[in-house]
């Protein structure tokens, strides 16, 4: 597969809710970052954690919102593994019905048709604020500088 194609698998199976299969998508050693999360950017740097990632985030998700990603733009780059692709989620808060938008981009080096490298840059406030979470998250941006992420 291309990137263009992988990211199109990965961003179409969160929407779908197809977690299990995600990981299939990423080389056994990888390097997964997401720098803007504002819970602590958490490396994942294996097939297995990726596995682990989507199983304990994917209960968050289904209880609380559906989404697709809508404005798909896929740039190339000079490297034909690495692509970059903006985006947005766009769906609805199961508990209210309302509409929310995440924009979103990812930067991908995709080899041999598996991610091996990822960095994602999403709106962790519109995902937050979507899933209920702005008190979480209000709470985590008042530690001080340095305490240790909670898990």
């Amino acid at each position: 597969m291309t990137p263009e194609e992988v990211f199109l698998k990965l961003v179409h199976g969160v929407a779908d809710r197809d977690f299990d299969a995600l990981p299939a998508l990423y080389a056994e050693q990888t390097d997964v970052r997401h720098p803007m999360n504002p819970y602590g950017d958490r490396p994942l740097l294996t097939r297995d954690a990726l596995s682990e990632h989507f199983g304990v985030n994917a209960p968050r998700v289904v209880e609380s919102i559906r989404f697709r990603p809508e404005n798909i733009r896929v740039h190339q780059t000079a490297d034909p593994e690495v692509i970059v692709a903006e985006f947005e989620y766009a769906g609805t808060v199961l508990a209210t019905g309302a509409p929310f938008r995440a924009p979103a981009i990812f930067v991908l080096r995709v080899r041999d048709g598996l991610i091996v490298e990822s960095r994602d840059y999403i709106d962790h406030v519109a995902m937050a604020k979507a899933r209920g979470q702005v008190g979480q998250l209000v709470e985590k941006l008042q530690e001080p500088a340095g305490a240790p992420a909670a898990s």
